[in-house]
């Protein structure tokens, strides 16, 4: 067969494409001889499409045409005849083939997937460029493993263990359908990390991404595997995950201190004069950590603490006494006397500038008691 994955030239069967219409609605299916997809304005032939180019206008046929075609439609069935009642026919769409995202969004999941604004981010902060040698733990549906194995190439290598021999199958086969074949520069393990990782050689990989529920688990044969200086991302959902992931680098002294971001997505509607952002975005789907290997023998730097900051003593964990003297710590530092000094100062100036008699009573007789409770304070 063919790599269908050239993507340049005539459609062919086997490749995936994409359908668009006029509203921006899109619909990916797989060209087959004889096919048809179905859409909610018709049916779209795809021998119409096969030997086209990019770019094309089809139209969709209606159920009569079908009929006399003898095309099978397999998304059809005589416990659905609503869907008959659809197939009206006369509506255009876009043929173009989808690019790596539109192929990730609209794939065969079982996992849920990384968001391509994540993937990037881990492409860009991991430096992973072709030829480099990849780990990846957690490969899921196949999301961030496509684009590890795009940014490689074939002159890298990309290690992959899944814990799980079905999503593991997922993934291989939707690479396998986005590639026209198996990428034969993909390792894909299965097993927990530990237990595979410990088969692989001493400093054999450049960069790691660990996708997994607990990835400050499985730093001790992460640093065996990766060289000094090589990238270790982890990727994690929630706020508990990322501050345990970065007490774990700081603590095994041999990551330099960990960068921590998320990435929040907003698009734009730009017609003529209505220029404004869309209602809805993507926000929060995940925190990002980077850290470097530190060579053997040599610890990781760390940060110097302020002595009056003390962001390691759990209030619930004090004595009354401890924590009357803490919370007063806290206070004090909170604002100086001065700032409080200047702070009601200039409010005093803004209330004499209002109208005498939209001054009540209550009004005037507090600020008589923070004035005298502030004189007795100095």
């Amino acid at each position: 067969m063919q790599s269908v994955n050239s993507r340049s030239g005539v459609l062919r069967v086997g490749e995936k494409i994409q359908f668009t219409d006029r509203k921006g609605k899109r619909i990916t299916a797989q060209l087959v001889a004889g096919g048809v997809t179905q859409t909610e304005h018709g049916l779209i032939c795809h021998d119409d499409v096969i030997g086209q180019s990019e770019g094309v206008v089809i139209t969709t046929v209606s159920a009569k045409r079908e009929t006399q075609q003898t095309i099978v439609d397999p998304s059809k069935s005589s416990n659905k005849p609503w869907k008959a009642a659809r197939a009206i026919g006369g509506w255009d769409y876009v043929v173009m083939r989808p690019r790596m995202v539109d192929y990730v969004l609209s794939m065969p999941r079982g996992a849920q997937i990384m968001y391509p604004k994540d993937i990037a981010q881990v492409i860009a902060l991991g430096d992973i460029r072709s030829g480099m040698r990849v780990l990846e733990s957690g490969a899921g549906s196949g999301a961030m493993s496509l684009s590890l194995l795009d940014a490689v190439g074939e002159c890298g290598k990309l290690t992959t263990i899944e814990l799980r021999p079905d999503f593991a199958r997922i993934a291989e086969s939707n690479a396998t359908l986005y590639y026209g074949k198996r990428p034969e520069w993909w390792n894909l393990l299965t097993g927990d990390f530990d237990s595979v990782a410990k088969t692989l050689d001493a400093h054999s990989v450049d960069r790691i991404m660990l996708d997994m529920l607990d990835p400050w688990n499985r730093l001790e044969q992460a640093h065996r595997v990766i060289v000094p200086g090589g990238v270790l991302i982890a990727y994690v959902t929630t706020t508990t995950q990322m501050s345990r992931m970065a007490e774990a680098l700081r603590e095994s002294g041999v990551w330099t201190e960990p960068e921590i971001q998320e990435t929040l997505e907003r698009t734009w509607k730009a017609q003529g004069l209505a220029v404004r952002p869309d209602h809805a975005m993507i926000g929060h789907t995940g925190f990002l950590i980077v850290s470097r290997a530190m060579a053997e023998g040599f610890s990781a730097l760390k940060k110097r603490e302020h002595g009056t900051k003390d962001t390691v003593s759990d209030i619930d964990d004090m004595t009354a006494e401890e924590r009357a003297e803490q919370l007063e710590d806290l206070s004090l530092r909170d604002i100086s006397d001065r700032k409080l000094r200047k702070v009601l100062r200039d409010l005093d100036v803004q209330l004499a500038q209002l109208p005498q008699d939209s001054q009540s009573q209550d009004l005037q007789d507090s600020q008589s008691a923070q004035q005298s409770a502030h004189t007795q304070a100095k």
